[in-house]
């Protein structure tokens, strides 16, 4: 079995305006120092291993679902579970 951790976030020619309203609100809290913020989407999948190849899946997964892939980069990283 595996856990994969997939991250999505929006290309960096996509304005991101909730990330800009997070960013001015810091800003206004006295957080001067925070210069870019940019919202993304992190989800765990529990794979079981089968036939099929992992990376494969996953990316047919991702963007057919879990990103929109106009708009939206994606990566995964991929750790076995041991199970007892």
């Amino acid at each position: 079995m595996f856990k994969v951790k997939v991250y999505v976030t929006l290309k960096e020619s996509v304005l991101d305006p909730q990330g800009t309203a997070v960013k001015h609100s810091l800003n206004s809290l006295n957080y001067k120092e925070i210069a870019d913020v940019r919202i993304g989407k992190y989800m765990e999948l529990t794979v079981e291993k089968s036939d099929r190849d992992l990376d494969e899946v996953i990316n047919d997964v991702c963007s057919k679902l879990l990103a929109n892939p106009v708009i939206e980069d994606y990566r995964y990283e991929v750790e076995e579970v041991v199970t007892q």
